[in-house]
């Protein structure tokens, strides 16, 4: 039931705004936005998601672990892209994700939280309205 109650939210009230930025060329503060393939359709499926971006990699904790439609199109086809942040603007980074399911998501957050300023905030939010956490990582070509 919470996972339904998040995932309405999530789609329909909280991802638009941060969607619309990216999609106007801007980057908000702490966000990337993530595309996928979709699983079925094939088509481009972009997910907000917390800037966890470290050096080469850049690291994700799914709240939804299995059940988020972005950890399922990662598993079909593991080549994503990432828009993050480069000043006030946005550009595309190509990178491979890893499912993590041996890692521990909560120590993952906490390791990130001390690496990345502002993920402290996301990775509380994530635990909250989180129902089964999983770790992704990716691999970014450039």
């Amino acid at each position: 039931m919470k996972h339904r109650i998040v995932h309405v939210l999530q789609k329909y009230l909280f991802n638009p705004p941060i969607k619309l930025v990216f999609a106007v060329g801007l980057a908000p503060p702490g966000y990337a936005l993530l595309e996928t393939i979709g699983r079925n359709s094939g088509k481009f499926r972009r997910t907000p998601v917390g800037n966890g971006r470290l050096g080469g990699q850049f690291w994700i904790v799914a709240e939804h672990g299995m059940k988020a439609g972005y950890v399922l199109n990662i598993e079909r086809n593991p080549q994503v892209r990432l828009k993050l942040r480069d000043g006030f603007r946005a550009r595309w980074h190509t990178g491979t994700a890893h499912l993590l399911s041996d890692d521990d998501p909560r120590e993952r957050q906490r390791w990130l939280a001390g690496k990345v300023p502002g993920s402290a905030k996301n990775a509380a939010a994530v635990r909250l309205f989180g129902t089964q956490l999983l770790t992704v990582r990716i691999d970014l070509d450039d």
